[in-house]
């Protein structure tokens, strides 16, 4: 059984596959957190934000949690590097590169350069302020998350990540189902549509923070 779960993800249709899987992981994430971030706008002293960060940090299974999104990410990463790197060496002659150009998008032509700016964007976001909420230097998430995005420099960075992050997603969850084969001619196109229609409600979502906060 082992021997062929490892053949299967050694061959290209399997580190597709575990891409797409690996990517709809990180998705559901996403709007888990996006769920969880919105509480910032249930009060305005931060007291529902700060309720729920301190739920999440009560819950002894926190740890096991982010080392495992952790490695979801590191995986998603991995696979996406060697598949492309995979998809270059199998189109070297230039005339059926531009055979496919008639399919690309803005998404689809960007996803090593929005995946890299979502990478840089995670480790920012990171330090700025889990790695500080973790060693006791933040005491108010709330307030250091509004002083932060409220900030030029900190809403530029946020809205040029989550920008990349919409542009990314616009592909990304569609393509994801094609690597699975889940390819339908009445299904296609709306998987189609709802990856768009996800990727600007997420966008939009994420984006509201520091526009919300630079404008009060």
């Amino acid at each position: 059984m082992l021997s062929w779960v490892g053949r299967f993800l050694s061959s290209s249709i399997g580190k597709k596959a575990a891409m797409a899987l690996t990517g709809l992981g990180l998705v559901g994430f996403l709007v888990v957190h996006l769920l969880g971030n919105l509480t910032l706008y249930a009060d305005d002293t931060g007291e529902a934000f700060n309720h729920y960060a301190e739920t999440l940090e009560a819950n002894p299974f926190l740890p096991v949690a982010e080392i495992g999104l952790a490695l979801l990410f590191a995986a998603h990463i991995a696979l996406a590097v060697r598949v492309t790197a995979e998809n270059r060496e199998a189109r070297r002659q230039g005339y059926r590169l531009r055979a496919s150009m008639g399919e690309r998008t803005l998404a689809s032509a960007t996803m090593i350069v929005t995946g890299v700016i979502v990478l840089v964007f995670l480790v920012v976001h990171v330090a700025d302020f889990r790695i500080p909420k973790l060693f006791g230097r933040i005491d108010d998430l709330a307030a250091a998350v509004k002083l932060r995005l409220a900030s030029p420099l900190g809403a530029g960075i946020y809205l040029v990540g989550v920008g990349a992050l919409g542009i990314h997603l616009a592909h990304a969850f569609k393509s994801a189902f094609q690597s699975l084969g889940l390819n339908h001619p009445r299904f296609t196109p709306l998987i189609a549509r709802t990856s768009v229609a996800l990727a600007v409600l997420l966008f939009l979502g994420f984006v509201s923070f520091p526009v919300v906060l630079l404008a009060a």
